[in-house]
């Protein structure tokens, strides 16, 4: 994180007293930051003692995490953060696979000797020592289509280029105060929130995940969510698309310092873009995917498109593919742990298309595409979209592959919601899609989590595995739209 040091040190001259990163415990100027950075460099490197083993991170949302992952960029040891929405197997799983030999953690009475200061010890894992391909400075886990997270290794020039890159998308005024509602082991957070904030000499202002309504992540409150960025003054922050219908549900709290609000890690509906925006919500969508570093294209206010994911970053070359898939060349991953180093450029699997004047638009996934009996293509996320646009639907899952008609599988936004209110809610969402895109039956299903496997930690649908615990959608007497 050469550059991104570089910057901290500069503003720590220029501009002493402002505050880099903050919490609720306090407030680091990025004097402070250097210095706690510095004293960690110090403390690890005597731990370690030469060994070269990746190091784990389990912390909460908080300074110490944003000191944590620059040193130990600094001091050339991999990192393997920890979201904390993982299951204890998939903490395992991650530990295992990663060979990690370290968990650096908050700090316990029995710390003893591990005690790193700032709070946070280091334990030794009894781990089984791994290939990690060379260049990798951060190992970030993706659940993708199984069960068992997938680890990324990515290079520290990669997270680099893409922070600057934002920083020239957005320009250093939009730094601001920025305050995450994502997990910091999210790698999203990391390229999109901590780095560009410091680059830009912004305030990376922290509020806990019980100030945020996110003490049970997976049924957040939003109106404690909009109340806390309100009270931060949050110039700007990162939400999925999820977390954007909840944010909407609370208009009557309002938010007079937000200037910029980012969402991906989904398909957005134009619809709901428009609808945020004219509640005073500036949404500005964008596309990426942890193996290009997170962040490939995305709207900014001086390069907007509606119904886009906006134009690639300057360190992002994009292309379009004869069968229609999004291909991103330039600086990209190092490789999967465990598979053969990366080469060349990464088939994203998203199918898309770019306008003449270069914006981004994602169409659905390749592998997800539904063939109806009746030999019609359908992108299920085209229609999901549709779904989601009803306030009565939290999540929605399409399905129907070889089967003459769609279903899906719907979580209601609220239990008060009836069959009636749901027949109704389909009904406008297929008023708006053509015939062979209609949903004719559905089943009412518990919230989908990343905890429970079914869903991605950007709330993507994992779709084998749903369609594994859902294998029909609507059994003998079950209810149909």
């Amino acid at each position: 994180m050469t550059e991104i040091i570089k910057a901290i040190t500069r503003h720590a001259s220029q501009k002493p007293t402002a505050i880099a990163v903050s919490d609720e415990a306090g407030a680091w100027t990025f004097s402070d930051l250097e210095d706690a950075v510095s004293s960690l460099v110090r403390a690890l490197e005597k731990r370690f003692e030469g060994a070269r083993r990746p190091v784990a991170v389990r912390l909460p949302n908080s300074r110490a995490w944003v000191a944590v992952d620059l040193a130990l960029s600094m001091i050339g040891r991999i990192s393997v953060p920890i979201a904390d929405f993982y299951t204890d197997a998939q903490i395992a799983a991650i530990l295992s696979d990663s060979g990690a030999g370290w968990m650096i953690e908050p700090a316990t009475d029995a710390a003893g000797s591990g005690a790193l200061g700032h709070g946070l010890s280091v334990r030794p894992l009894e781990t089984a020592e791994v290939h990690i391909h060379a260049g990798t400075a951060k190992i970030s886990y993706t659940s993708g289509s199984t069960s068992a997270p997938k680890g990324v290794c990515l290079s520290d020039e990669l997270q680099e280029r893409v922070a600057a890159s934002i920083v020239e998308r957005y320009g250093a005024g939009y730094a601001g105060i920025h305050v995450p509602v994502l997990s910091l082991g999210v790698l999203l957070e990391n390229v999109a929130g901590i780095y560009p904030v410091l680059l830009a000499g912004g305030h990376y202002k922290i509020v806990s995940a019980r100030a945020l309504g996110l003490s049970n992540p997976f049924r957040p409150d939003f109106a404690a969510m909009r109340a806390a960025l309100a009270s931060a003054g949050a110039s700007s922050t990162i939400l999925v698309p999820e977390l954007l219908r909840g944010l909407m549900s609370q208009p009557s709290i309002e938010l007079p310092d937000m200037r910029l609000i980012a969402v991906g890690g989904s398909k957005v509906a134009q619809e709901l873009v428009i609808a945020a925006r004219a509640s005073g919500l500036p949404i500005y969508e964008g596309y990426g995917l942890t193996e290009c570093g997170s962040v490939v294209s995305v709207n900014a206010p001086d390069v907007d498109r509606l119904g886009t994911c906006g134009k690639p970053l300057a360190h992002a070359s994009v292309r379009i593919s004869s069968g229609g898939e999004v291909i991103v060349e330039g600086p990209v991953f190092c490789g999967y742990v465990g598979q053969a180093p990366q080469r060349g450029g990464v088939l994203t699997g998203d199918l898309g298309q770019i306008d003449s004047d270069g914006f981004l638009s994602i169409t659905g996934r390749k592998k997800n595409v539904i063939i109806t009996s009746f030999g019609r293509n359908v992108s299920p996320e085209w229609v999901e979209s549709e779904l989601l646009l009803q306030r009565e639907f939290a999540q929605a899952v399409v399905l129907g592959d070889g089967d003459a008609t769609l279903s899906a599988l719907l979580v209601p936004s609220s239990p008060d919601i009836d069959a009636a209110a749901v027949r109704l809610a389909i009904d406008r969402a297929n008023a708006r899609l053509p015939a062979y895109a209609h949903i004719e039956s559905f089943r009412l299903v518990p919230p989908l989590t990343p905890a429970s496997g079914l869903v991605t930690a950007n709330g993507r649908p994992r779709r084998d595995a749903i369609a594994s615990v859902y294998s029909s959608v609507i059994p003998a007497g079950e209810t149909t739209a």
